[in-house]
């Protein structure tokens, strides 16, 4: 340990005798380090944030039956533009057929205005519901309570607003349970008020309001389109449940053998899979960029060493007289090459933090420095100089000490 640490220390002199060398040695580490942090910060905080907000949106515990399938290419997007409309009929099949199914809900969404008094807001997420929804993870009231299933069946002109908009039309000190509100024109009492969720790339989770779909179709019309959404009785039953409700809908659409299912299916999981198969295209050009720049910072780090040895030779010489084996030569060489290295990660690393702080508190997307991302960053460099550093480090090993000596 001592040699090394001796070694260690005077890569450290020999770093600080000259900053502007050294900075200019690992100037490809740093950009390199500096890219894996900043991006890597970046897209975990927004996976973070995306992921949050599908599930409060999908639910964990659930999946969705929509007329059209998720993912499909042009050729699919053609054959599928037939697909039938969802129906409450095809709601009904899967509450026959499905024994896994425990709540089975029909939605539809539409923009919409909210007004209170002189306050107003626009564009406004609608969403309708059927009574099954008190059992979807996705719904809550952190003030007052949700639609009863009763009132939600009879139609009656009762919401569940978000946050925000409780925020927005009433204020922060006001009490909006109870008050009646215009949407669309059309009085409602609110009942509840759904806890905070935040926002997604500056686009706010807590500006919605929640009604009976009766309510919903009368206001927007029947012909809007539905969605299903289907609770199994166990997370672990999602597969399963996914395949009664296939079966359900083929028969309630009289779909033979060999037809195709006329309807799309997905989970959250499904959306996040797609999300992440986008951003696998960022990493795939942070791995070039990284690549690139660790290999210029590996050859001038290789570089810089052979200079070294060249300065040193008299030194390695003396040390070889005096004792020292090829093997303590190249340790030496070698943790001095590693520190140099380092020395690049570690300012990478500082960096990449600051630009991804500053570009969140700049900007909607949210960052997250991950400890794996730093160990990688710095883990990576060390790899490299290490690397690189080998043939400086075997050239100063192979030195005869004679000639070494005799060197000016």
């Amino acid at each position: 340990m001592n040699k090394y640490l001796e070694a260690s220390l005077i890569a450290l002199s020999a770093i600080w005798g000259a900053k502007l060398r050294s900075f200019m040695t690992v100037l490809g580490n740093i950009v390199a380090v500096t890219s894996i942090i900043a991006v890597v910060s970046l897209i975990q905080g927004l996976n973070a944030s995306v992921k949050q907000a599908i599930l409060n949106q999908a639910g964990a515990d659930s999946f969705n039956i929509q007329q059209f399938p998720i993912t499909r290419s042009d050729e699919e997007r053609e054959k599928v533009r037939s697909n039938p409309r969802i129906t409450r009929a095809d709601a009904a099949a899967i509450r026959r057929y499905s024994s896994l199914a425990t709540a089975v809900m029909l939605d539809s969404s539409a923009g919409g205005r909210i007004t209170y008094r002189d306050r107003s807001i626009d564009n406004t997420r609608i969403q309708g519901v059927t009574p099954d929804y008190v059992n979807f993870s996705s719904f809550d009231a952190e003030r007052g309570r949700l639609m009863s299933p009763i009132e939600v069946e009879r139609a009656t002109p009762v919401v569940v607003i978000g946050w925000q908009t409780a925020d927005r039309l009433f204020g922060s000190n006001a009490e909006p349970l109870d008050k009646v509100i215009q949407i669309e024109g059309v009085h409602f009492r609110v009942v509840g008020v759904s806890e905070k969720r935040g926002s997604l790339l500056g686009q706010s989770q807590d500006e919605f309001a929640v009604i009976p779909l009766g309510q919903f179709q009368m206001m927007f019309g029947s012909r809007r389109q539905l969605s299903i959404t289907v609770k199994p009785r166990d997370v672990s039953l999602i597969a399963p449940a996914m395949d009664e409700a296939t079966i359900a809908l083929r028969i309630a659409r009289r779909l033979k053998p060999k037809q195709p299912d006329n309807f799309g299916l997905f989970t959250s999981d499904t959306i996040l899979d797609i999300y992440h198969n986008a951003t696998n295209g960022i990493f795939a050009v942070l791995v070039g960029v990284v690549s690139l720049s660790l290999v210029v910072g590996g050859i001038v780090i290789m570089n810089i060493m052979l200079m070294v040895v060249t300065e040193r030779t008299r030194e390695i010489g003396l040390r070889k007289a005096l004792g020292a084996r090829r093997s303590d030569i190249m340790a030496q060489m070698l943790t001095e090459s590693v520190v140099l290295s380092v020395f690049g990660g570690v300012i990478g690393t500082i960096l990449g933090a600051i630009i991804a702080i500053v570009i969140s508190s700049l900007t909607p997307i949210p960052a997250s420095i991950e400890v794996w991302s730093v160990v990688l960053g710095i883990g990576i460099t060390a790899m490299v100089g290490l690397f690189f550093g080998l043939y400086p480090a075997m050239r100063a090993a192979r030195l005869d000490p004679i000639e070494a000596l005799r060197r000016e």
